[in-house]
């Protein structure tokens, strides 16, 4: 059965309370999920079919970290086809505009602007056990993209959680974040991190709310 972590608690990927090894961490899903809170409405909203709040974008972004707890690569700059810049490319943040690790060991499966629909709504795979060890913790992020112009927040989120789930589909752990007042005017969340210990991997709910929707604002604290 699969843990409920609170914020700040810590489980052992590796090993349940008796010490054995019971996940299979060839590869694990990092899966993010989401609800927009419903409106209120009176009579002719409902008549009419209102209620929903406009689509949100959360996008779930991979920071790795090594022993001084930074990215050590920030990637290159890449010029597209319509001539705008993009940063961050094929460095060690995984991220909408870079999906795919260098290493091929950690990756984000796509990018849902909506929400809608039941489990995962954004998932980062990641190969811990394979995972060069340099990188000695991932931090995962997540922001409402352009939450500012929107007027978006996370206290307008339901449902919000992050949890992990072996190779075999079986669930870890999970950490839930429900939309409560304390959040309102908060665009991005430092979610949780795995981080090596002991020759095994941990994983701690942060639930770390910031203000600004541009998680680069947020990787500035862990660059050189």
């Amino acid at each position: 059965m699969a843990i409920n972590l609170q914020k700040g608690q810590t489980i052992d990927l590796r090993k349940n309370d008796k010490g054995e090894n019971i996940y299979d961490l060839s590869t694990v899903t990092i899966g993010l999920g989401w609800d927009v809170r419903q409106k209120e409405t009176g009579f002719l909203g409902k008549l009419f079919g209102g209620g929903k709040e406009e689509e949100y974008d959360l996008d779930a972004i991979a920071f790795l970290l090594d022993s001084n707890g930074k990215v050590a690569n920030l990637g290159r700059t890449v010029q597209l086809n319509n001539g705008q810049q993009k940063g961050l490319f094929e460095g060690d943040v995984v991220f909408f505009n870079s999906m795919k690790h260098p290493s091929g060991q950690i990756w984000l499966t796509g990018d849902n602007r909506t929400g809608e629909g039941d489990g995962d709504d954004e998932q980062i795979i990641v190969k811990l056990d394979s995972l060069d060890e340099k990188y000695q913790k991932i931090l995962f992020v997540v922001s409402i993209y352009q939450g500012k112009r929107n007027n978006q927040h996370f206290g307008m989120v339901e449902n919000a959680f992050i949890r992990a789930v072996d190779a075999k589909g079986k669930e870890i752990t999970k950490y839930s974040l429900s939309g409560d007042s304390s959040l309102n005017g908060m665009c991005s969340m430092i979610f949780s991190e795995a981080y090596r210990k002991d020759g095994g991997w941990k994983f701690r709910a942060i639930g770390e709310p910031q203000q600004t929707d541009n998680f680069v604002e947020i990787l500035k604290k862990y660059t050189y």
